[in-house]
């Protein structure tokens, strides 16, 4: 029988989520190592304990930090925490290092721009043969990171899911298993999208009403597409679904969202581009969404909008298409 519990856990990606779930696979008592893609973050973090991009956070002194690629595809289960839109060319340059079948936890969230896939989809195709699973869930790294209570979900095949859970749970930090990763890994990237919507609303100054209106009809666009993907309604109505879209949706403590109200607000999206902005996974997302539901047939008024929003529609013409649709049965 294999070991319920993988003793070591690599995390790969050290912005604010990749060592927020280095300290949660921490404190949950597995051996941890953070690799660090920057030289300059790396020899940051080893000589304050403190990254960056979570001030304020110090690491134990247990933590492991490592530039070596290599050495850290060495651990029993390995944390992915690298941006969508590059996930598949840190796959391939992973491949070499990896051993036969070890598990990668794919922490990314969004659809690849230029194909339409899933993060699923695209590890799948670049490494295939390896066992995948996908965490995702309403989860900003700051309250991770400070071992506040969160809870997210674990989607994986067979007992990989359980033994996840097994590794990286803790009182604070519940992981839950699911075996639906096309429902977890659809509401992860679409959530993105709609917070930037319900956050152009608020930027307008549009009310409360207004906004919770765009997020209800956020969720039925949700769950049209994830039914003609052959996700589960149930998996969209959890905690990767609509508990991370509620969460996403309605907080300034959200990239997307504060992205969405500094658009509203009358910012270009040059200025919020910018080298050195938060990055705000919607943006890349949208168009891609769009084109993955027109591909399946599905309308989405609300993330085409965004889309066109973020192609230079001004934000109140993008409002007024949404609204001046023909009324109809909900």
């Amino acid at each position: 029988m294999s070991d319920p519990i993988f003793p070591h856990i690599a995390v790969l990606g050290a912005g604010a989520w990749g060592t927020a779930l280095a300290l949660a696979a921490n404190a949950a008592g597995r051996r941890t190592t953070l690799w660090v893609r920057e030289p300059d973050v790396l020899e940051a973090l080893k000589a304050g304990r403190e990254n960056r991009f979570l001030p304020g956070i110090a690491l134990p002194p247990d933590l492991g930090l490592t530039g070596d690629l290599a050495e850290a595809a060495r651990a029993d289960a390995l944390l992915l925490v690298v941006p969508a839109q590059v996930l598949g060319i840190f796959a391939a340059t992973l491949k070499p290092h990896l051993r036969p079948g070890t598990p990668l936890v794919i922490c990314a969230k969004g659809i690849e721009k230029e194909s339409g896939r899933l993060v699923t989809e695209i590890v799948a195709d670049a490494l295939p043969g390896f066992p995948l699973a996908l965490l995702s869930g309403p989860s900003f790294a700051r309250d991770v990171a400070r071992g506040l209570p969160t809870a997210v979900t674990i989607a994986a095949k067979g007992d990989l899911a359980a033994r996840l859970q097994a590794s990286l749970g803790s009182a604070t930090f519940r992981p839950y298993a699911s075996d639906d990763p096309i429902g977890v890994a659809l509401g992860g990237a679409a959530k993105n999208v709609y917070a930037i919507a319900c956050g152009v609303v608020e930027g307008m100054g549009l009310g409360e009403n207004a906004r919770a209106a765009l997020l209800a009809r956020s969720f039925a666009e949700l769950a049209r597409l994830g039914e003609a993907l052959g996700a589960r309604r149930e998996t969209l109505m959890g905690l990767s679904g609509l508990g991370d879209l509620v969460l996403t949706a309605t907080s300034p403590s959200s990239r997307n969202f504060s992205f969405g109200m500094e658009l509203g607000r009358g910012a270009g999206l040059a200025e919020l581009t910018q080298p050195g902005r938060p990055l705000a996974e919607g943006v890349a997302t949208a168009p891609a969404l769009v084109a993955r539901a027109k591909k399946e047939g599905v309308e989405l008024p609300i993330a085409e909008a965004v889309a066109d929003l973020l192609g230079g529609v001004p934000a109140g013409e993008a409002v007024m298409r949404l609204m001046g649709r023909p009324l109809k049965p909900e």
